[in-house]
């Protein structure tokens, strides 16, 4: 229960359902409410197709290049933390991506889904999270209904996006996107250290 319970608050750290609310306001602004229920949908759709995507087919590619995992996940670690550094001193994930927001039909899959929802950290960590070395198909099934289960709290997120904005400001959803790219700093140097281990057999 406990795994469970920290895989759900890593997951909810590095796709931060919270921080993509200025980013579906944004995108949104002026659009009719139907529409923005639309939007919402299609960045879930295709943000639980990316992510499902990588659980099913990251390590396989890997393999398929010569990769080994462990290196892997020192790299994928790296990039998570300087993701994570990105949210807590630079620009917070809120910020940089409501300033790459365009005009046009497509804002449902950027930079709504990516990179907002299904982030280049989420993909790493769907890959790191599911090693078919580590964890056991029902684990890495459980894993997945996870992440499943933090992209609906997204989706809810972004119908419910201008009450909560009104709740929490941009000011709040930035803080809060500071305070997820802390535990994914720790999250991200754990598996450095674990790829380490790993591949030197210590």
């Amino acid at each position: 229960m406990d795994d469970l319970l920290s895989t759900f608050i890593f997951f909810f750290a590095v796709i931060d359902p919270i921080g993509t609310i200025p980013v579906f306001i944004a995108v949104t602004n002026g659009y009719a409410s139907s529409l923005k229920k639309s939007i919402a949908i299609k960045a879930t759709i295709v943000s639980a197709f990316i992510l499902t995507f990588f659980v099913v087919a990251g390590e396989i590619i890997l393999e398929a290049i010569d990769i080994p995992l462990s290196a892997f996940q020192v790299a994928g670690g790296i990039v998570l933390f300087l993701f994570a550094l990105s949210m807590i001193f630079g620009e917070s994930k809120p910020e940089s991506e409501v300033n790459s927001v365009s005009d046009g039909a497509e804002v449902a899959i950027f930079p709504l889904a990516v990179p907002s929802i299904a982030s280049p950290g989420a993909m790493l960590a769907a890959v790191l999270m599911t090693k078919n070395t580590e964890f056991t198909l029902l684990q890495q099934g459980q894993t997945t209904l996870i992440i499943l289960s933090v992209l609906l709290i997204a989706f809810v997120f972004m119908l419910l996006a201008g009450k909560i904005n009104n709740m929490i400001g941009s000011n709040g959803a930035s803080v809060v996107s500071r305070v997820m790219g802390l535990i994914l700093a720790s999250v991200a140097v754990s598996n450095v250290l674990s790829g380490i281990k790993v591949y030197f057999e210590i």
